[in-house]
């Protein structure tokens, strides 16, 4: 039987940090008193010790919360602090930023209104926002702002697009620059744009039906676009190169593309949903499914909506490749797959996210029941995220990864 994600209770302390001079507590699920991992406890907590500690000492993380499923049962890890002065001891319902990983909610509440019957993936974007009729934007489709296959956007909005008329008319003069479909270039301003378009088949503003359809259909009580007066206190602190406390800063297209606010409980429980372990309303599911269908392939992976789709087993040069600054940076030819490929479950799929002061990584494994989300409100290289990753699974699922040498990359997200 799938667990019940809302049950939890304190086990043990983990030993302090020095670096940080906080406590690092693990939690683990009450599950009628079955042992979730084939490790013991002891062994899993020196697992994730090993993993993060070189991290958190070498970027003076304050606070990290790093949750594992594994066999369909959560564990949650928390370290730190909230901030650095003031803070208050980090939990699995701290709120932390998850930059671009809100990007797989957007891409989530599209595929909702496809399940609705008020999106259809095929058409034009102009055939639902009428003012970019004549643009460009009557020959890319809803799906290639779904996979990053639109054509060349920069990777923000330009600085000088500082109001709707100006976003509207950026988008009416924009030029694909390639030929939508036949290369992925990763941008804000078409998960952006994909958000706009969801909404507004949906007849809602987009802050209102993600927070109705897409978080309330998941049963996330804490994840947010503007976090309410009462859950402030449970919202961290980010900190820039120079620990100094820093927020993200919400700009045009900002919830659509990086502004979600969650917690290492909900997006656990996010994951276990992506993974059929919790039960959704059909249609919510539906979407979730949804968006794991593969359109493209890239070099290292194939491209889901939004989510990245790594072959099993998984070789640590490829994780790292695919989540290296270069593709989030650069124009990348793709290959179209047709038809597109169903959900698949014996694959690794993930999806990193920063802002100025956090930094999120999300991963799973449908058909192990594995689930990894890191969250913390420090920003460090995403290459550091993705060993870290790689190591946990090479201590608790071996069989998924294959032995590489040491490899060099410069990976951001």
């Amino acid at each position: 039987m799938p667990p019940v994600f809302a049950s939890l209770r304190p086990r043990c302390l983990l030993p302090l940090l020095r670096a940080l001079s906080s406590a690092f507590a693990i939690w683990m699920l009450a599950s009628h008193g079955v042992q979730a991992s084939a490790l013991t406890s002891e062994q899993l907590e020196a697992v994730v010790i090993d993993a993060i500690q070189p991290v958190v000492e070498r970027h003076q993380v304050p606070g990290m919360a790093l949750a594992l499923t594994i066999n369909g049962e959560p564990f949650f890890f928390n370290l730190g602090e909230t901030a650095l002065e003031g803070g208050e001891p980090v939990t699995e319902h701290t709120l932390f930023e998850i930059g671009s990983v809100s990007k797989t909610f957007t891409a989530t509440l599209a595929a909702y209104a496809e399940a609705k019957g008020a999106l259809d993936f095929s058409r034009p974007v102009s055939a639902y926002l009428p003012a970019l009729r004549g643009s460009a934007m009557d020959s890319v489709s809803v799906l290639n702002l779904a996979t990053h296959t639109a054509g060349h956007f920069p990777l923000q909005v330009p600085a000088e697009v500082d109001n709707e008329d100006a976003l509207l008319e950026y988008f009416r003069n924009w030029d694909p620059g390639y030929t939508p479909g036949s290369k992925r270039t990763y941008a804000n301003p078409g998960s952006g744009l994909l958000g706009v378009v969801a909404a507004r088949s949906l007849n809602q503003p987009f802050d209102k039906a993600m927070q109705e359809s897409v978080f309330r259909g998941l049963g996330l009580s804490h994840t947010f676009l503007k976090v309410p007066d009462d859950q402030m206190r449970s919202y961290a602190e980010g900190h820039n190169s120079r620990h100094q406390p820093v927020r993200v800063n919400i700009g045009l297209l900002g919830e659509e593309a990086y502004g979600v606010r969650s917690t290492a409980a909900d997006l656990t429980r996010y994951l276990a949903a992506q993974m059929e372990l919790v039960k959704v309303a059909p249609d919510i599911n539906q979407a979730l499914q949804a968006t794991r269908r593969g359109f493209f392939r890239t070099d290292y992976y194939v491209q889901d909506m939004v989510w990245e789709q790594y072959s099993l087993p998984l070789k640590k040069d490829t994780l790292l490749a695919g989540n290296s600054r270069k593709m989030i940076r650069e124009d990348h030819p793709v290959t179209a797959i047709a038809p597109a490929l169903r959900p698949q479950r014996n694959v690794l799929i993930n999806k990193t996210g920063s802002t100025g002061g956090f930094s999120t990584y999300v991963a799973f494994i449908p058909e192990k029941q594995f689930g990894f989300v890191l969250l913390a409100n420090k920003y460090f290289p995403g290459d550091e995220r993705v060993a870290m990753l790689y190591k946990i699974l090479e201590a608790v699922l071996p069989e998924v990864t294959v032995a590489t040498g040491a490899v060099q990359s410069d990976s951001a997200s």
